[in-house]
This record gives structure tokens, C-alpha cells and sequence, in this order.
């Protein structure tokens, strides 16, 4: 044999009907993950805690910290913390509040003499 495949060594597509395609993609209830379990994040940094944090202890936590492909090395804090024109600090998580945050960055301005103006 010369190295080339022969029409009749291909193996053809099972024709599979559709039930059976369902049947076998399907996981039983009682066998299937809550989503937490399954860790449904890019980054282990990216998920929320089940407990409740302080702005402090969210403050700490770091979503991405490596190397990207161009050698630079890249650490996104999971939430970024804000203060409000009142005083109040929020802590945003960096992918769920997304919106907010860009929000927070078109409202904060410096004026000359550095000092934070609020839009």
C-alpha cells in the first residue's frame, strides 16, 4: 500500500436521530453542578464570594495577575474602589460592574491643582 487512503477504508457519518443525540447530551438532575461548583469564570479572581467582604478585604483581591503575550505583566484588581461625591466608598467588581466603573472614570476629573472634580 502506498501510503494513500482507499474510498472504502473511510469511515462515513452514523446517521443519528435526533432523540438519541438528546439523549445522550443530557445529565440527570441529581448528577448535574451548581454553577459555583463548575467555576464558570476565565480567572479563579473573577468569581464573588459566597460570604460577605469588607471593602477592605475586597480591596485585596486580585483577578488577573500574569504575563500577557506580549511579555507585559497585566494585574487586574477584581473590584475597583470607588468614592462617591457624598463620601460613600463602593466596591465594583471589575466584570459584573463594568458599566459603572467606566461610568465612574467619565465623571471623575482633576482640576489643576490635582484634586479630585466631580461632573
Amino acid at each position: 500500500m502506498s501510503g494513500q487512503i482507499e474510498a472504502s477504508q473511510l469511515r462515513q457519518p452514523e446517521d443519528v436521530s435526533a432523540e438519541k443525540q438528546l439523549s445522550t447530551n443530557v445529565v440527570p438532575a441529581d448528577q448535574r453542578m451548581d454553577v459555583k461548583e463548575r467555576q464558570l469564570t476565565a480567572n479563579p479572581g473573577d468569581r464573588i464570594a459566597d460570604e460577605p467582604q469588607t471593602i477592605e478585604e475586597k480591596a485585596q483581591q486580585i483577578a488577573v495577575d500574569s504575563t500577557d503575550i506580549t511579555g507585559d505583566h497585566i494585574k487586574v484588581p477584581t473590584y475597583f474602589i470607588v468614592e462617591e461625591p457624598d463620601g460613600e466608598k463602593k466596591a465594583l467588581h471589575h466584570v459584573k460592574d463594568a458599566e459603572a466603573i467606566s461610568d465612574v472614570i467619565r465623571m471623575a476629573r482633576l482640576d489643576e491643582n490635582g484634586n479630585q472634580v466631580w461632573n
